[in-house]
């Protein structure tokens, strides 16, 4: 490989994370990503001081680009929209920054954020990028990113999950709710909900799926009662976090994955829109 492709591939999956921390589609990151490298062949190496930061600049910068579009997209949207969910590795969840920064509960706190606050917050509180890195990536001072910066680490702090919940514990409450549902024990299923417990379904009008959020342990439990011995669920680690995936007549029809606070789980995210399912499938297919 030639200088500029080593560098790229080096510092590839840390430029595909920054795109989609910052869209929340993996598709929409693979399509900034090839607009990074047509750019990235493009530049004189030799005028390049640092080589990693110039990759993130222009990813960052074509990311916003995308960003705006994919917003204006959101506003038309049937029903709930959730981030397409990113099988990632088990080492992901050792690393309990990287994976509390993409999991879907935090992906819809970044989906708050103006797309400059949300670039800022991912550089900065996420890779640790200095302020004058990010002010160039996002063509702001560094003044202006501090304040930023500041602005959108207070936004995120009031809305995040309010604690950091160990993997083994997520581990036994994703079992816990597997064994309920599966063998259609709803007062198992009643025990490890919080009351207050809220399901988001996305199936982007193409598929059946709740168009407001269902919110109560009892209209939760009674919708997802009809899983019982009709569907497989296999966990698996989604956005660095465990999750299921369940499949319907072999076929798979939903990825799955919560939010556990105090112990309960008090979210549930079901993503069922088949254009989000695709690239995740495959994967799954692929690494057996």
């Amino acid at each position: 490989m030639d200088s500029a492709t080593r560098t790229f591939v080096a510092y590839r999956n840390l430029l595909f994370t920054v795109a989609y921390e910052m869209l929340g589609s993996a598709a929409d990151a693979e399509d900034v990503l090839q607009e990074t490298w047509l750019r990235w062949v493009g530049v004189d190496l030799d005028t390049v001081r640092d080589r990693r930061a110039f990759l993130v600049r222009i990813t960052t910068r074509e990311a916003l680009i995308r960003l705006r579009t994919l917003r204006r997209r959101k506003e038309s949207y049937v029903g709930p929209w959730l981030p397409e969910p990113l099988l990632t590795a088990p080492d992901v969840a050792e690393d309990v920054e990287l994976a509390d920064s993409v999991s879907m509960a935090m992906m819809l706190v970044l989906e708050t954020l103006a797309p400059t606050e949300r670039a800022v917050f991912v550089l900065r509180e996420v890779f640790r990028f200095g302020y004058d890195e990010i002010a160039e990536a996002v063509d702001k001072t560094p003044v202006a990113v501090r304040q930023i910066a500041h602005r959108a680490r207070t936004h995120v702090a009031a809305r995040r999950p309010r604690e950091v919940v160990p993997p083994a514990e997520a581990r036994d409450a994703l079992a816990a709710f597997q064994q309920a549902v599966a063998t259609g024990d709803m007062r198992r299923l009643l025990d490890i909900l919080a009351p207050d417990v809220v399901l988001l379904t996305d199936g982007g009008g193409v598929v059946r799926a709740a168009l407001a959020p269902i919110v109560g342990a009892d209209r939760v439990t009674h919708g997802l009662s009809r899983l019982a011995g009709l569907a497989s669920l296999r966990p698996i680690q989604v956005n660095g976090h465990p999750a299921l995936i369940i499949k319907v007549d072999g076929e798979t029809d939903t990825v799955l994955t919560m939010r556990i606070d105090g112990g309960l789980i008090t979210g549930l995210y079901a993503v069922r829109n088949p254009a989000k399912l695709s690239r995740i499938g495959q994967e799954i297919t692929m690494s057996r």
